[in-house]
C-alpha cells in the first residue's frame, strides 16, 4: 500500500479522497491554484502545493505542474478524483513514464473509451447493444444533419469527448440541427478541447441506469450493482439512487454481464462506470463509460458497505479485489441529492459568493454529507458551484425518501443562492416519490417544482416581522455601547411601546407592516388584520406564538437580507428602505447585465430588433457550461456593449434594452 499520495483534484472529491487516506494512514498532498489557497481540501491535506493562477488551464489542467509537486513532495501515486485530468489518457502515461502510479485505469483503456466514437465500435464487437446512431469521423455540418434525418428525430448530438452534459443537445426537427450542432461543438472544444461529435437517436422516456464496475490487474472484473441516475437537467444528473426501482434480478444480471463484458474489452483496472439507456420496453443500450471514480459513488458505497476509494488505492497498488461476485450483496436503498450553489427561479444560473452562514446535517448511519466547502468559503465562477452531495441510506426506497427530505429541510445556506429549495420539492414530486422516473421527469413535472409565489400567511409575516426587529436590535448593541438607550433600534418612544413600520418582500410579494412590541408581547399589522404574538428571540433562535401555534426558525441576517430556517425549508425575506432605493428604482430599467463573470460565446441578433419576453440575446459561457440570456421584457434590443470572445464581469452592462408596455409581435 502506498504511504503518500498526491490529490490532482480539488473540491468536495479531493475532501473525500483525503477522508480515506487519513484512516488507512496514508499521508496526502493537496494541489490547488490562487483561487483555492485557503480552501476546505487545502486545509485537510498533510501538504499543499500551488500550481497557477485560478482558470482550470493554468492550474487543475496542467499535467506538468501536477507531475511536478508530485516529485518534490515524494508521492508515489497520484489520485485524479473525477473531472479534470482524470479521464485523459496523455495525463496517464506521463505518470507512467515519470514512476509515478495513475490510481485509475491504463492509458490504453482510456483512450480507448475515451472516444465515444470508437468505443462504439468496440462495444459492437464484444456484443454490448447500441444505440442506433452516426458515430463516424466526418463531422461536417451537412452530412451530421443528412445523418439525423436519416436516423429519425429526436436524436441526441454528443461530444464525443464529453461527459458531464456538457456539449450535449437533444434536437426535435431538422431546422433546428445546425444551430444545435454549432453550440454543442463549442462546448465541447471549450470543455474538452475536442469539438467532435456523434449522433444517436434519442430514445423516448429512457431510463439512465449506470453499472459501477472494478476489475483488477490480476484478471478479476466485478459488477456493484446499478445506480439509477435518470433525474436530470440539461443532460446533468440531479438525484441519483442505488439500486434502481423496478430493477428485476434477470435484467440487474443482464446489464451487469453486459457491463463486464465492455471492461474486460478494454483489459481495465480500477474503478469505471458503463452507462446505459434503458427503454421502456426493457431493453437497454450502451451509451458510453467513464474511466473514472463518479460523483453518484456514495450511494453504491452505502448499499454494497464498501469504500471505493479504498477499493482504487489497493488495486492500484497491485492487490487483487477485496470482494468477489459473489461475495456482493445489496444492503437497503441509497438517495444522493446534489447541493449547488445556483438560482432555480433564475434557469439555474450559478451562483457565486461567500458563504456566510453554512449548516448541514449532522452525519449519522442514515445521513452523510461529502462537502468540499464550509462556512467562511467562497464558492468563485472558476469551477463547479457544488457545495455539498446529501446520500442518505435506509432499509427501503420510502425510508429513504423521507431522510432525505429531512435532510434537504436541514441545510442552511446565506451568502449564495441554492438548490435546496428545487430538490425538496422534486423529491416530493409524484414522479419520483413513485419511482415513475425517465429523464423527462422535470420536464414532466414543472408545475410542481414551480417556486411558490408570495405566501400571505399573517402567521409567516408575523414571524419575519419580529425577526427584523430582534435581528436590527441585536445590530446595534453589538455595534455600540450596549448599555446605551440610543443606540437601540427598537422604535422606543417615551412612555409608549416601541412602534415601527416595515416594508418587507418575500417571493415578489411585498408588504408594508406595522409592528409594536414590548418584551415578549407583539401586535402586527398585517395586510389591514392585526396579529397578536408572544415570543422572543435567544441567539438565532425565534419561537413565537401566533394563536394556538408555535413557530419555531433559527434566523440569520445578511445585510437587509432576513433568512428564517424551519422544518419546511427556508424562508427568505429582503427588508426595503424606501427612501434609499427611491433614486435607483429605475437605473438599470433600460439595460440587461451579466449574472456572472463568464465569456461572450455569440451576439444573437441585429440592433434595433423586436423582440418578445424571453427571446434569446446572447451566449454567455461560465462555469464550463453555455447559458443563453433572454429578454427580460417585450422590446428593441438597441444595442450590444460586447462582442464575441470578451471576457465580462458579474454586473456588466451586455445589452441597451429598451422595453415597451404592449406586446411586441
Amino acid at each position: 500500500m502506498f504511504t503518500k499520495i498526491l490529490i490532482a483534484n480539488r473540491g468536495e472529491i479531493a475532501c473525500r479522497v483525503i477522508a480515506t487516506c487519513q484512516r488507512l494512514g496514508i499521508a496526502t498532498v493537496a494541489v490547488y491554484s490562487d483561487a483555492d489557497r485557503d480552501a476546505r481540501h487545502v486545509r485537510l491535506a498533510d501538504e499543499a502545493v500551488g500550481i497557477g493562477p485560478a482558470p482550470a488551464r493554468e492550474s487543475y489542467l496542467r499535467a506538468d505542474a501536477i507531475l511536478d509537486a508530485a516529485r518534490r513532495t515524494g508521492a508515489q501515486a497520484i489520485h485524479p478524483g473525477y473531472g479534470f485530468l482524470s479521464e485523459n489518457a496523455d495525463f496517464a502515461q506521463a505518470c507512467a513514464e515519470a514512476g509515478i502510479v495513475f490510481i485509475g485505469p491504463s492509458a490504453a483503456a482510456i483512450r480507448a473509451m475515451g472516444d465515444k466514437s470508437a468505443a462504439k465500435a468496440l462495444m459492437a464487437q464484444a456484443g454490448v447493444p447500441l444505440t442506433p446512431g452516426y458515430h463516424g469521423d466526418a463531422q461536417e455540418p451537412a452530412f451530421l444533419r443528412e445523418q439525423a434525418d436519416g436516423i429519425g428525430y429526436p436524436v441526441l448530438i454528443k461530444a464525443s469527448a464529453g461527459g458531464g452534459g456538457k456539449g450535449m443537445r437533444k434536437v426535435d426537427h431538422s431546422a433546428a440541427f445546425t444551430e444545435a450542432l454549432a453550440s454543442c461543438q463549442r462546448e465541447a472544444q471549450s470543455a474538452f478541447g475536442n469539438a467532435h461529435v456523434l449522433v444517436e437517436k434519442y430514445v423516448e422516456r429512457p431510463r439512465h441506469i449506470e453499472i459501477q464496475v472494478f476489475g483488477d490487474s490480476h484478471g478479476n472484473v466485478v459488477y456493484l450493482f446499478e445506480r439509477d441516475c435518470s433525474v436530470q437537467r440539461r443532460h446533468q444528473k440531479v438525484l441519483e439512487e442505488a439500486p434502481a426501482p423496478g430493477m428485476t434480478p434477470e435484467r440487474r444480471a443482464a446489464m451487469g454481464k453486459a457491463a463486464v463484458d465492455a471492461a474486460r474489452a478494454v483489459n481495465y483496472v480500477g474503478a469505471g462506470t458503463v452507462e446505459f439507456i434503458a427503454g421502456p420496453d426493457g431493453d437497454f443500450y450502451f451509451m458510453e463509460m467513464n474511466t473514472r471514480l463518479q460523483v453518484e459513488h456514495p450511494v453504491t458505497e452505502c448499499i454494497t458497505g464498501t469504500d471505493l476509494v479504498e477499493w482504487q488505492l489497493r488495486v492500484a497498488s497491485g492487490a487483487p479485489l477485496p470482494l468477489q461476485q459473489e461475495q456482493l450483496r445489496i444492503n437497503g436503498h441509497a438517495l444522493e441529492a446534489r447541493l449547488y450553489a445556483e438560482d432555480a427561479d433564475k434557469g439555474f444560473l450559478p451562483s457565486t459568493g461567500t458563504l456566510r452562514h453554512l449548516r448541514l446535517p449532522d452525519g449519522s448511519a442514515h445521513v452523510r454529507v461529502d462537502a468540499g466547502v464550509e462556512q467562511g468559503d467562497a464558492i468563485t465562477p472558476f469551477y463547479d458551484p457544488m457545495i455539498a452531495k446529501l446520500i442518505v441510506w435506509d432499509v427501503d426506497r420510502d425510508a429513504a425518501l423521507r431522510r432525505m427530505q429531512q435532510a434537504l429541510a436541514e441545510c442552511e445556506v446565506v451568502g449564495v443562492t441554492t438548490n435546496a429549495a428545487f430538490l425538496r420539492r422534486l423529491v416530493m414530486t409524484d414522479s419520483f416519490a413513485n419511482a415513475k422516473l425517465d429523464t423527462a421527469l422535470i420536464e414532466r413535472e414543472q408545475a410542481a417544482l414551480a417556486p411558490h409565489q408570495g405566501d400571505t400567511d399573517p402567521a409567516l409575516w408575523t414571524l419575519a416581522a419580529v425577526a427584523a426587529m430582534a435581528t436590527d436590535a441585536a445590530a446595534s448593541v453589538d455595534a455600540r455601547d450596549p448599555h446605551s438607550p440610543w443606540q437601540a433600534r427598537d422604535g422606543w418612544r417615551l412612555g409608549q411601546r416601541a412602534a415601527r413600520r416595515l416594508t418587507l418582500e418575500h417571493r415578489g410579494h411585498q408588504q408594508v407592516l406595522a409592528v409594536e412590541g414590548h418584551g415578549e408581547a407583539w401586535s402586527i399589522e398585517v395586510g389591514g388584520t392585526t396579529v397578536a404574538a408572544q415570543g422572543r428571540m435567544v441567539g438565532e433562535r425565534l419561537a413565537l406564538q401566533v394563536g394556538e401555534t408555535l413557530h419555531r426558525a433559527r434566523v440569520v441576517r445578511d445585510g437587509n437580507e432576513l433568512y428564517l430556517f424551519g422544518n419546511d425549508g427556508v424562508q427568505r425575506f429582503t427588508l426595503h428602505d424606501p427612501v434609499s432605493e427611491a433614486d435607483h428604482a429605475v437605473a438599470d430599467a433600460g439595460s440587461l447585465v451579466a449574472p456572472m463573470p463568464g465569456r461572450i460565446v455569440a451576439t444573437l441578433l441585429a440592433p434595433g430588433t423586436q423582440v418578445v419576453r424571453g427571446t434569446p440575446l446572447l451566449v454567455l459561457e461560465a462555469m464550463k457550461m453555455e447559458h443563453t440570456l433572454q429578454a427580460p421584457a417585450d422590446g428593441t434590443v438597441q444595442g450590444y456593449r460586447v462582442k464575441s470572445g470578451d471576457q465580462v464581469a458579474d454586473g456588466a452592462v451586455l445589452v441597451d434594452f429598451e422595453a415597451t408596455t404592449g406586446h411586441v409581435g
